[in-house]
């Protein structure tokens, strides 16, 4: 008998938090643009306690930026928050792969190569949104292999901005290949 349940409830502020947060990662909120809590509860169909939670949450992460006298943004990337971001990432990424190497099991490596395939599939289709969920689950299949949850914990809470900036140099001319390049070497590894 199976009692796990598959599709966790999840709550309204929950929702409401992955809405704005890939709307801000895939640029439909740009980079400084003023979040009015009025509008967010219009488009949200949400109170304004649903509404502020979900800011005080994004701030947290680095998404938002709360101004005096203006109110909440949306957080602005400069290239040395770009490069400090993309160091620790590396860091955590490097030990990772070399501990997930040794804990590698046959179940492991197919889970890999079929999200390794998938993920090819979602830079043909260019579809960032997909290249972002996709590219995450390896990440976290390759994290926990390595028994790194502390480094996935860490990772996770700068999901939202790493996201933020695949999603930007994703775009970028010729990115898709060697990004996509980068993720299959290292699972190669």
């Amino acid at each position: 008998m199976n009692l796990k349940i598959e599709n966790p409830p999840v709550t309204l502020r929950e929702l409401c938090l992955n809405k704005v947060r890939n709307a801000i990662i895939t640029g439909y909120f740009p980079s400084g643009k003023r979040l009015v809590e009025r509008s967010l509860c219009e488009e949200l169909g949400v109170s304004r306690s649903v509404v502020r939670e979900v800011i005080r949450y994004l701030e947290a992460e680095g998404l938002v930026e709360i101004l005096p006298n203006k109110g909440p943004i949306v957080s602005l990337l400069d290239w040395e928050i770009a490069s400090q971001i993309y160091e620790i990432r590396l860091l955590l990424e490097q030990s990772a792969v070399a501990d997930c190497t040794q804990n590698l099991t046959a179940q492991t490596t197919e889970t890999l190569k079929v999200l390794l395939i998938e993920l090819e599939q979602a830079f043909a289709a260019d579809d960032i949104n997909l290249i972002i969920s996709t590219s995450s689950k390896l990440y976290e299949t390759i994290f926990t292999t390595a028994k790194h949850h502390i480094a996935w914990e860490v990772v996770q809470r700068l999901n939202g901005r790493i996201s933020r900036l695949r999603a930007i140099t994703m775009k970028s001319t010729k990115r898709e290949i060697s990004g996509y390049q980068r993720i299959k070497n290292m699972c190669e590894a």
